[in-house]
C-alpha cells in the first residue's frame, strides 16, 4: 500500500457550526444538534484526534464573517491544531480567525468567486496554515465527472472541480479539502474517484470528507490518496470510536499516531 508507507496519517472530527452549536445533516440539509463546540472539542483531543475541523456553515450564506466567539471559547481547550472555515472571504478576515486561537484556515466559496484570495491567503500566512476546500458533486456532463459548487453545496458553477483543483495548487494551499456532496452524511463510504482524481493532480494534502461509515471506508480512503480523514456523524454519534479507528488502520498497515 503505496500511498500509506511514507506518511502518517491523522484523524479529523469536523464540528460543523450553525449558531454556536455543532449540527450535522445529511446531503447538507436535514440538520440536527450534535452539542456544544468546545465540549465537543475537549472531548476529542482526549480521545486522540490529530485535528479538529470548525466549519460555519451558513455564514457564506448569510453573508456574515465567521464565529470568532467560538473559535475563541475553543482555542484554550484546544491541545491539537484546528482550522476554521466558513465565512472567510479575504485576508483580514483570515488574520482575526488566526488571531483568535485558531491554527489553519480553510476557504471555499470566496476562493472560487475570487481566486487571487488564494495566492494572498498563503504569501501572508503561509501554506502550511491555508486549506482550500472543494464541495463537489458528480455531473457526467464535465471532464472530470465532477462540478464545483460553492455557498454550502447550494450554488453550481458549471466549472469542472479537478481543473478547479489544479489552478488551487498552482496557488500553493498547503491543503485540499474536497467534499462529495452525494456522498455527505450518507456513510455510504467516501467519493473514491474523486480522492484519487485530487491526489493525482496536487502536491498538497488531500483531506478525505463526505460519506465515512465504517472503518473500511477511512482505509479506502488512505488506499485513494488521502493524508488527513475527516468525518463527523460517526465520530459524534459514536459510531466509532478514535482509539478504535487508529488500532483497525494500524493493524491494516497504515501510519497513524497512537
Amino acid at each position: 500500500m503505496s500511498s500509506a508507507d511514507s506518511k502518517t496519517i491523522k484523524i479529523m472530527p469536523c464540528l460543523d457550526m450553525q449558531n454556536g452549536r455543532v449540527v450535522k445533516g445529511v446531503q447538507f440539509v436535514d440538520i440536527r444538534d450534535a452539542g456544544d463546540p468546545v465540549e465537543c472539542c475537549a472531548a476529542y483531543c482526549e480521545a486522540g484526534a490529530d485535528e479538529i475541523a470548525l466549519l460555519d456553515i451558513t455564514a457564506t450564506v448569510e453573508g456574515r464573517a465567521t464565529m470568532l466567539e467560538v473559535v475563541k471559547r475553543v482555542a484554550p481547550v484546544a491541545t491539537i491544531p484546528f482550522s476554521v472555515g466558513g465565512g472567510i472571504s479575504d485576508v483580514s478576515v483570515a488574520a482575526s480567525v488566526l488571531d483568535a486561537g485558531a491554527d489553519r484556515i480553510t476557504v471555499s466559496s470566496a476562493a472560487f468567486r475570487n481566486p487571487q484570495v488564494v495566492k494572498d491567503m498563503v504569501q501572508e500566512f503561509g501554506s502550511e496554515r491555508v486549506t482550500v476546500a472543494v464541495d463537489a458533486a458528480e455531473n457526467k456532463a464535465l471532464p472530470s465527472g465532477y462540478e464545483v459548487f460553492i455557498d454550502g453545496g447550494r450554488t453550481a458553477t458549471g466549472k469542472d472541480a479537478i481543473e478547479w483543483i489544479k489552478t488551487i495548487d498552482g496557488f500553493g494551499a498547503g491543503t485540499i479539502l474536497p467534499t462529495s456532496k452525494t456522498k455527505d452524511g450518507v456513510k455510504s463510504g467516501y467519493d473514491l474517484p474523486l480522492i484519487q482524481k485530487t491526489a493525482a493532480v496536487t502536491g498538497a494534502q488531500v483531506i478525505a470528507s463526505g460519506g465515512a461509515g465504517t472503518m473500511q471506508h477511512f482505509k479506502e480512503a488512505v488506499e485513494a490518496g488521502a493524508s488527513i480523514l475527516l468525518a463527523a456523524s460517526v465520530f459524534h454519534f459514536k459510531t466509532i470510536q478514535i482509539p478504535e479507528l487508529k488500532q483497525y488502520l494500524r493493524d491494516e498497515g497504515i501510519s497513524v499516531s497512537m
